[in-house]
């Protein structure tokens, strides 16, 4: 089974970037995943600042594309280490998400945003799905780095963690 996860989805949004988990990185203090890797595309720290105090992930996307023509020079290059570093921040200083990641057992990973080829699948199912992969990288490290007997504890707590979700979603929708 493929597990398929986007911001707006109702299953694994968390793994989503506009998901609101604040990450810490070299002693600040960034809102989400989004906030941090909209803002490393600039070497302006006022911007960066302006980015990264944003009221919501979306709000710090606008604001980075709103600045296109000032991105750094290697951002291509650069921007799979940029994010890779973000999402190992948010999986290990969260032990919900890690939990719920590594509660996925081998099942592969897609980002389901529907515009994005590069980092999803795009709409169509063919983009290079680079947040996926780089989950289900992760997620093997951590699976290598758990001691074996917390392993199956978090397959557990993965699941649980799902199940709760679910249950909230289908609670909202009864209202």
């Amino acid at each position: 089974m493929t597990i398929r996860f986007f911001s707006k989805s109702e299953t694994y949004r968390e793994f989503s970037n506009f998901a609101p988990f604040p990450i810490d990185i070299d002693g600040t203090r960034w809102p989400s995943t989004e906030h941090y890797y909209q803002a490393q595309k600039f070497d302006d720290p006022d911007l960066q600042e302006r980015i990264r105090t944003a009221k919501k992930p979306v709000v710090a996307k606008k604001l980075a594309d709103t600045h296109r023509a000032r991105i750094r020079g290697d951002w291509d290059q650069a921007k799979d280490a940029v994010m890779e570093r973000a999402i190992r921040a948010k999986f290990t200083q969260h032990e919900s998400l890690r939990a719920l990641l590594l509660g996925t057992g081998a099942e592969t990973l897609q980002e389901a945003a529907p515009h994005d080829h590069y980092w999803g699948v795009g709409a169509d199912g063919t983009g290079q799905n680079k947040l996926g992969k780089m989950l289900m990288a992760l997620r093997a490290e951590l699976r290598k780095g758990a001691p074996r007997d917390r392993a199956p504890l978090f397959t557990w707590l993965g699941q649980l963690v799902r199940i709760v979700g679910k249950a909230r979603v289908n609670q909202g929708a009864s209202r």
